[in-house]
């Protein structure tokens, strides 16, 4: 059995993205719900997570932290979590890392926050350079890899789609303009059921991280 502990759902990017997968491919867990405080680790996690983040993943009394980490453990337990074909696995696994480790002017100036609807501004260079590979890899991804097995990254629904995910919540939230494959490429994400539950659990938690919220003015203002 597994025990998954996450993290507020308008605010834990990193929190969507095990939920999301295991929510997909139906692998069962224990939901433990726990308040984040902020960006890093914080010492109140760590009766649960060694490295004091969430999301933490709990096989009996063993813990596998890391989103791609508890993702790759996942993988090697239960089929389809990675595509069949060795070349597209490659490239899901590539454009997963690079989700991973890159994209901090993006993640920077758009903290994810699900409760707002904000009018969106010009993009500085560095951000608006992180959203044009962003769309990129989306549409190199559906035009080339996907072919007709469904609406996701590579067709059927991968890891990949949901590293991704927390990225098509903040390009929803500050109305940022995409090229039409990618934009399809989100609506579809956005229409995933397991993404609408997450949105009403979120839109329903009563927590406020000021640091997240202070950044509509900037945007814009609400929708």
């Amino acid at each position: 059995m597994y025990t998954l502990y996450f993290g507020n759902k308008n605010y834990s990017s990193w929190s969507l993205r095990p939920w999301l997968l295991m929510q997909h491919f139906g692998i069962g867990f224990e939901a433990h719900q726990v308040q984040v405080s902020g960006r890093g680790a914080h010492d109140g996690h760590r009766g649960y997570s060694a490295n004091g983040l969430v999301p933490c993943l709990h096989v009996g009394d063993f813990q596998i932290w890391d989103t791609l980490a508890i993702a790759e453990f996942l993988a090697e337990r239960h089929p389809g979590l990675w595509p069949d074909d060795e070349f597209t696995r490659a490239r899901a696994r590539s454009v997963s890392c690079e989700m991973h480790s890159g994209f901090g002017a993006l993640r920077g100036a758009m903290p994810m926050n699900i409760k707002l609807r904000l009018k969106g501004v010009p993009l500085n260079a560095e951000v608006q350079a992180d959203v044009d590979r962003v769309a990129a890899i989306w549409t190199e991804a559906r035009t080339d890899f996907a072919g007709d097995r469904g609406p996701w990254l590579f067709g059927d629904f991968s890891i990949a789609d949901a590293m991704f995910a927390p990225v098509v919540w903040r390009f929803h939230t500050y109305n940022v303009a995409l090229p039409s494959v990618a934009a399809a490429y989100r609506d579809a994400m956005l229409a995933h059921p397991a993404m609408r539950a997450w949105e009403a659990d979120a839109l329903a938690e009563t927590i406020v991280l000021p640091s997240y919220d202070a950044v509509g003015e900037a945007w814009g203002g609400p929708r």
